[in-house]
């Protein structure tokens, strides 16, 4: 009789074996074999990390296996099971592989197809596109969209951590749990003594360092020593946590009436300013966005305050950025003075005080949560809903959705919502970071996640006019990389245009995304439908993009940049100034955050720029859900590539006192996880 030798991987995970009763059943195209079983309480088998072998005899031969179907049945309490994989060896010497990487939970059937990536087209018989579609089903009733505030994006339709698949939770719950990770972070920074101490001023700069000297970080000190420099303000803009805002500036905006006699001083070419903006030296920062968003009101024992800032930038001629005027709101007139750097030195230093408040109010929400963490749910929950596992596309991309419904899910339960963390500390806390996400969706265009194309839009793109841009040097070379993985990819299942256009599954993944990731607004430049290999090469690279590289370059430079305080205030405890001459260092430190919010932010940016327990890096896959070679060569290939990156940018940053490296392949991790 023929014999089936069965292999099974179980995960590594905590918790990932099972002592529960386990069968298997072969189906093939000639029969399926009975119910075998392969496990039983006190065995021993399937137990953490464990690869177990089998022998399945069956009456007659099965003819080609198409499916392998896996039951766990309770012996006497919930014994979740992660299973890796399953290889089968035939009577004839070949071998099969079933990727799995989903845990088998309750008393549920598992079905499982072989690991060689098929498009809906190349399924014949009835039984596998049977299996296709109630995959789909089924996911479809697990992954609902829901609305989480009018205006966003569509969410998951959960209202904890708890609720949602077991395949998308965290490992360990208690790992990714905002509260206990930014209490811990204050207690290894130890300002937890401080963190009570609402409404408690500093009393002056170097009073700051209490919360501060505790940890050694190269850049985190340089700012410390540099902050109040015009060229550290600068260069922020190129290459702190929130390099995506500024863009040349091609005409001075009315609202911003700058004139050549208030920035004369600052011009070192010899030109009008009107000649300086025709010759592409003037940049500009506008926080239009903040205007009109309500300021924090949770605490009525401190009044909070928000400004919509304007910054006029400008390129010397040692091509270092600085600053050259600064208005505070968005209306001219004699109570919203231009500050320039010839005015007292504590009017100029609030003033850029106030723009890097604004600036990390729009990194927070926009850049950071709207723009990489909202974005990639939805990417994520259209993939669950519409890409079946056998799928190339669902094989290519889960990788780079890994925990990022389950982060997404774990902030709206305590770090965004009502009373949350974010509340604490944060000046839009409290109502009005929902507002800047609903504004800023009109902002949130395809081409906008395009690299390339929004560095080009911004006027950013010239390597030889703004040749310290390391965000932008470092983000094409990624993207290109990525790029180029994904045409690899695509050439192997999808041998024309055609193809494309017939793979319902591909265009039912993309209309998911427009429809509700974009709420079907036709301004956002979202395709409807993809037609090329080349389109569909464009897009895959802007999803694996933004959930992994893009969120890098804006989230793990955290710490870096906003942990000392007055270079990113969290919160302003008085208004913005009205007239010049006045400001005074007591007034500053009085604007600033008080002690309790001080550490709370710190906590939390320390928190945040940490990479999780066993991070998976770009290019990284453990996971083998592809098992054909020439993916395998094409993953081989991409890998190369990155770490020709690598090499290039740590050659970059040697000797470097500002070393740029987030988007330096072996630290950015796949997916949207923290």
């Amino acid at each position: 009789m023929p014999s089936y030798t069965v292999t099974v991987a179980t995960g590594n995970q905590w918790f990932a074996g099972t002592d529960d009763y386990v069968y298997l059943s072969l189906e093939g195209t000639a029969g399926c074999s009975e119910r075998h079983l392969l496990d039983k309480p006190f065995y021993n088998d399937f137990e953490r990390g464990a690869v177990d072998s089998y022998d399945v005899t069956v009456e007659e031969d099965l003819g080609e296996i198409q499916l392998i179907k896996i039951e766990k049945r309770k012996y006497w309490y919930q014994d979740d099971w992660y299973l890796k994989y399953i290889t089968v060896k035939t009577p004839m010497g070949d071998y099969l592989e079933f990727p799995c990487y989903r845990w088998i939970t309750d008393e549920k059937e598992v079905v499982l197809r072989d690991g060689r990536a098929k498009l809906p087209r190349d399924d014949k018989t009835q039984i596998l596109k049977q299996h296709r579609r109630k995959e789909l089903e089924t996911r479809q009733k697990m992954y609902r969209w829901k609305e989480w505030h009018p205006g966003f994006p569509l969410s998951i339709d959960a209202h904890s951590h708890s609720d949602l698949p077991r395949d998308i939770q965290f490992d360990n719950e208690k790992g990714i749990d905002f509260i206990l990770n930014y209490s811990k972070a204050m207690e290894n920074l130890y300002i937890n003594r401080f963190m009570h101490m609402f409404q408690s001023s500093w009393s002056d700069f170097a009073d700051f360092e209490r919360i501060f000297v505790r940890i050694s970080n190269t850049i985190s000190e340089y700012v410390m020593q540099h902050w109040k420099e015009d060229f550290m303000f600068g260069y922020q803009f190129l290459n702190g946590c929130n390099p995506v805002l500024i863009r040349r500036c091609t005409e001075i905006p009315k609202k911003l009436p700058v004139t050549m006699d208030m920035v004369e001083c600052s011009l070192e070419r010899n030109l009008t300013l009107e000649q300086e903006v025709k010759a592409g030296n003037i940049f500009i920062v506008d926080y239009e966005l903040l205007d009109g968003v309500d300021a924090n009101k949770t605490d009525p024992c401190t009044i909070q305050y928000l400004a919509a800032p304007i910054c006029l930038l400008y390129k010397n001629l040692e091509n270092k950025i600085v600053p050259i005027a600064i208005q505070l709101g968005q209306k001219p007139g004699p109570d919203n003075p231009i500050f320039l750097p010839s005015d007292a030195t504590y009017d100029w230093l609030l003033a850029k005080i106030w723009v890097r408040s604004s600036d990390f109010h729009i990194h927070q929400t926009v850049t950071h949560l709207l723009r990489t963490h909202l974005v990639s749910e939805v990417f994520s929950i259209a993939m669950f809903r519409q890409l079946p596992a056998v799928h190339p596309l669902f094989k290519l991309l889960v990788p780079h959705m890994r925990f990022t419904i389950a982060i997404n899910t774990k902030a709206r339960e305590q770090l965004i919502c009502e009373c949350g963390l974010f509340d604490k500390a944060n000046a839009t806390g409290g109502g009005g970071h929902v507002q800047m996400v609903q504004k800023a969706m009109k902002d949130l265009t395809y081409n906008s996640l395009c690299f390339p194309e929004e560095i080009k839009a911004k006027g950013m793109d010239s390597k030889e006019d703004i040749p310290y841009y390391y965000y932008r040097d470092d983000g094409i070379k990624v993207w290109e990389a990525i790029k180029s993985f994904a045409e690899d990819v695509i050439h192997i299942y999808y041998e024309s245009d055609e193809v494309v256009c017939e793979d319902v599954e591909l265009q039912a993944f993309v209309k998911d995304i427009y429809v509700y990731g974009m709420r079907g607004v036709k301004a956002s430049g979202f395709p409807k439908t993809i037609r090329t290999r080349e389109k569909l090469a464009e897009y895959l690279t802007v999803v694996i993009f933004t959930t992994s590289a893009q969120h890098a370059a804006v989230n793990f430079g955290q710490y870096d940049w906003c942990s000392w305080i007055p270079n990113a205030p969290p919160t302003m405890r008085r208004p913005p100034p009205t007239e010049k001459g006045t400001v005074t260092i007591e007034q500053i430190v009085e604007s600033l955050p008080d002690r309790g919010r001080s550490c709370w932010h710190l906590g939390a940016v320390w928190a945040l720029s940490q990479f999780q327990d066993n991070e998976l890096f770009l290019g990284m896959y453990p996971d083998e859900h592809f098992v054909e070679k020439p993916v395998k060569e094409a993953m081989e290939k991409f890998r190369k590539n990155l770490d020709e990156i690598v090499n290039a940018i740590a050659e970059r940053n040697k000797n470097k006192k500002l070393p740029y490296y987030y988007l330096s392949p072996d630290r950015i991790p796949n997916s949207v996880a923290v």
